[in-house]
């Protein structure tokens, strides 16, 4: 854990910010601040700690037009002229590539066919392997939730047997009612080994 007090400019200057960022960043993560003797603000920054990657600027859309207008400065001239008639109107809106033929774009339209057929195939694989999973899911929550009552059932059976026990441990009952709980935890014993069979 390396903490080291940095400035506003040399923490934009480290993450490659501007000075409102890096100060918006400090306010925003609650950054330890102090002063410096000559007033600077120091911020206190642990850099293992701290993950940060600057966000695209919104206004980038000035880019992408300095983009658009270069690679069109670039590209020929249009050939318009405007000799009070407009000429080769249609040269400027023809396509430069020549155009496939029909025999080219049936050997694509087959292409595209058969990648469709294969993706088609891959989706019912997909669909019947996702309809098997969710079966099984199904069974095996079944399962569970039958799992849960029987030890709900055993918790319950094992909470009277030891009421019982206890019981006839304290000799608090008669010879008689001690054959009798007895004789009541043997058949409950049995009860609950048949219930468990079935």
């Amino acid at each position: 854990m390396c903490v080291e007090l940095l400035t506003y400019a040399d923490l934009s200057a480290r993450l490659k910010i501007s000075r409102e960022a890096a100060r918006a960043l400090a306010r925003r993560r609650r950054l330890p601040r102090s002063r410096r003797d000559d007033g600077k603000a120091l911020v206190s920054v642990d850099f293992s700690e701290l993950r940060y990657t600057p966000r695209p600027r919104c206004g980038g859309g000035a880019d992408h037009i300095a983009a658009s207008m270069a690679k069109t400065e670039a590209s020929e001239p249009l050939p318009l002229r405007w000799n009070g008639v407009l000429d080769h109107y249609f040269d400027a809106f023809s396509v430069r590539e020549p155009v496939s033929t029909s025999l080219e774009n049936a050997s694509e339209i087959e292409a595209f066919k058969a990648e469709i057929a294969r993706l088609e195939a891959m989706a019912a694989d997909a669909r019947a392997d996702f309809e098997r999973e969710r079966e099984r899911a199904d069974r095996l929550d079944v399962e569970l939730k039958q799992a849960a009552a029987e030890t709900t059932a055993a918790n319950a059976w094992v909470a009277r047997l030891e009421e019982e026990v206890a019981a006839l441990r304290t000799g608090r009952s008669t010879a008689g009612q001690a054959a009798l709980r007895l004789g009541h935890l043997a058949a409950a014993i049995v009860g609950a080994d048949r219930a468990a069979r079935r």
